[in-house]
């Protein structure tokens, strides 16, 4: 064996050792649960486990629920529907969504969804992976593996600003309530 080969072996080891390491599984109800924007994040995959590659974050959202139009400026996302029915606002088009339903938003388009069956439980993909940080340092802890208490008015100000510096840092923008609202 020639000494580029010898070295084109040891580096492929190395690379198969380390996809090794870095195998992972989660059982129902296991990952990182937050309340977050007043639904139930699990993260279910960070960067640190895909090598930067992806996040994926499985959501369980309350009926009538409306997320913030927003857009994120350094990942694609995705979104796969389990269950529930739901509308998504991608860019200018209107998508009426189910389970099996998978949609993409990619990066620089504005979107936002609604439960219009509920609870929807719904995966987000995050290409690359990093937004998962933004989810951990905007929510809290879940208490329990529930959609967390919906607060009784909206934040204030002061609120909306803390949680738009902080999706900043992570490359989102948030631009206001979801269309029709």
């Amino acid at each position: 064996m020639s000494s580029t080969e010898e070295q084109t072996f040891k580096e492929d080891l190395l690379n198969r050792e380390d996809a090794a390491r870095r195998t992972f599984a989660h059982e129902p109800g296991e990952g990182e649960a937050w309340w977050w924007f007043g639904v139930l994040a699990t993260i279910k995959a960070t960067a640190e486990q895909t090598d930067g590659r992806y996040a994926l974050v499985e959501i369980l959202a309350p009926d009538g629920y409306g997320s913030v139009l927003h857009v994120h400026h350094q990942e694609d996302e995705g979104f796969y529907i389990l269950e529930g029915e739901m509308t998504f606002y991608v860019g200018e088009q209107t998508i009426k969504a189910r389970p099996g339903s998978y949609l993409f938003g990619p990066k620089d388009v504005p979107h936002a969804f609604t439960v219009d069956s509920g609870p929807a439980k719904l995966l987000f993909v995050f290409s690359p992976a990093g937004l998962e940080a933004g989810i951990r340092e905007m929510g809290e802890p879940a208490r329990s593996l529930t959609v967390p208490p919906q607060p009784e008015e909206p934040p204030d100000e002061a609120e909306m600003e803390r949680l738009a510096a902080i999706g900043a840092r992570y490359g989102a923008e948030i631009l206001g309530p979801p269309p029709g609202q």
